[in-house]
């Protein structure tokens, strides 16, 4: 066979990219970031909470300006070699969504304790860059899906979000433990209440798997943030008052053995969407 006959192309999923002048990295079949699975989830909260420990910690000791300066430096380092890994390597990824969850506490904290913004304006300030970012991203891609995170512009779409979602889910969670006066502990609970809403919206409503997972993923941040704080803010806050330095100590150590445990077992390494075919079956 000649010409197009004698080539391959590759069968496609819905969310993977055609080529054209984006081009994929070699590899770039298997997305960049985990399959979601309960312990997905499990790190992820267990993040949130150190992030939000770690961030006033840090912001105490050291001021809340270099601090967010020494995050954003750690974040810029991690993300540098994400984005140069050609694989979903559970090290590197999860350290990354560490530094996001402590930056984006920095900088949603910034924005009020420095800048002097109130909570509320801040929250929706965030609320209106995660929409534009996910408008921005869905008109470029066309999907907004996590198992295609396997070109450099989706990638750099997904970290956009992720960051954005943990300096909003910070902004909310602050608002409703402190300006809304439910305290940290009540607000915890409203957050577990809530993250419940999108499973059964997608289990008995038909919501979309995509909008689901988003919705979840954003409320992860207030969930493990309001928990967290009530068992490091001082009693006259209403917490137990452990401390924010052994709290975040006592956190990372269930995350570093999580992330050990993936890194070993590979047990949510992507696997690839795409496989190759016949030019003629192509479909």
């Amino acid at each position: 066979m000649t010409g197009a006959d004698s080539r391959t192309v590759t069968r496609r999923s819905p969310d993977v990219p055609q080529q054209g002048t984006h081009r994929a990295r070699p590899g770039a079949a298997l997305s960049k970031v985990p399959e979601v699975t309960a312990l997905f989830w499990t790190v992820k909260i267990l993040t949130t909470g150190m992030g939000e420990t770690a961030s006033d910690f840090l912001a105490r000791v050291l001021g809340p300006v270099p601090a967010g300066c020494l995050g954003l430096a750690g974040l810029a380092s991690l993300l540098v070699l994400q984005f140069r890994s050609a694989r979903y390597r559970p090290w590197l990824y999860w350290s990354a969504i560490v530094m996001v969850s402590v930056f984006g506490t920095m900088a949603a904290d910034v924005v009020h304790v420095v800048v002097g913004i109130p909570y509320a304006v801040s929250a929706v300030g965030f609320a209106l860059a995660l929409a534009a970012v996910l408008t921005f991203w869905y008109a470029c891609e066309r999907t907004l899906s996590i198992h295609s995170i396997h070109t450099t512009r989706r990638e750099a779409f997904y970290w956009a979000t992720v960051l954005i979602t943990f300096a909003l889910g910070t902004a909310v969670g602050d608002l409703t433990a402190g300006t809304l006066k439910l305290g940290y502990l009540p607000s915890g609970f409203l957050f577990a209440a809530l993250i419940v809403l999108p499973v059964l919206g997608r289990r008995f409503l038909g919501l979309n798997a995509v909008a689901a997972f988003w919705a979840s993923y954003i409320l992860t941040r207030p969930l493990g943030a309001s928990f967290a704080d009530w068992m490091g803010v001082p009693v006259t806050r209403g917490g137990l008052g452990w401390g924010t330095g052994p709290v975040t100590l006592a956190l990372l150590v269930p995350i570093a053995a999580l992330i050990g445990y993936l890194q070993v077992s590979r047990a949510d390494t992507p696997v690839s969407p795409v496989s190759p075919v016949p030019a003629g079956r192509a479909g």
